[in-house]
């Protein structure tokens, strides 16, 4: 099974771990993965801001550089979102929709991808205490991410799961995570903008987690 890793460019930049954390779960899972040293963006703040023209030949690059892996999986579902959903949307009726296509169905978020496709059972990671796992809007209303995260916590024995209110609820409404010690979700965005919103109310002791981090073991600063 050869995996392609696609890290994202804001992983890449603000926390690079969370992609090490990523290779070494689907190094578990029993893949050979592949990380082209020339992947960048996704293309979604362009499409997300309507140039569609800046958004396209991201997407073609993409292709080219995972065009030889079985999957292509990324630790972030807004990423994984612009590939599997808006990338056939942006190549509609063009001569590339096929190839575009063929790269949308096999792409998968990470957690997705561990729990369905290569139900990984044994985890590396050995986090122990009570965490909250927030949805991001895209893993969860794109991609349907929902269970797949929580049923991977849930083979850690030291991690106990409570749930937040309002999970669901998009992160730049804001929240509360009373109870908890650890934030968790799967999009670096919607931790950063999370662990943002506590430094700035003086919370400095709440830990505000990638999953990949706690599932590989790699939560260390």
């Amino acid at each position: 099974m050869r995996v392609g890793l696609f890290v994202t460019c804001l992983i890449d930049l603000m926390r690079p771990r969370i992609g090490f954390a990523a290779l070494k779960l689907l190094r578990a899972a029993g893949a050979e993965v592949v990380v082209p040293t020339t992947q960048t963006c996704c293309g979604q703040p362009g499409y997300n801001s309507g140039d569609y023209a800046a958004a396209r030949p991201l997407a073609l690059k993409l292709v080219r550089e995972f065009a030889d892996c079985d999957y292509v999986v990324s630790p972030s579902g807004s990423c994984a979102g612009m590939i599997r959903v808006h990338y056939p949307a942006l190549f509609r009726d063009t001569p590339q929709a096929s190839a575009i296509e063929t790269l949308a169905n096999k792409t998968y978020e990470l957690t997705d991808f561990l729990a369905r496709i290569a139900k990984l059972e044994k985890l590396p990671g050995n986090f122990t205490g009570t965490l909250t796992y927030h949805d991001s809007c895209s893993g969860l209303r794109e991609l349907g991410v929902k269970t797949q995260p929580r049923a991977l916590l849930a083979r850690m024995p030291g991690v106990r799961l409570m749930e937040m209110a309002e999970c669901e609820t998009c992160c730049g409404f804001g929240g509360t995570f009373s109870g908890a010690s650890t934030i968790v979700a799967g999009d670096l965005g919607c931790l950063l903008h999370l662990e943002g919103r506590l430094r700035r109310r003086g919370n400095h002791q709440t830990q505000v987690l990638h999953i990949a981090e706690v599932l590989a073991g790699e939560t260390e600063n």
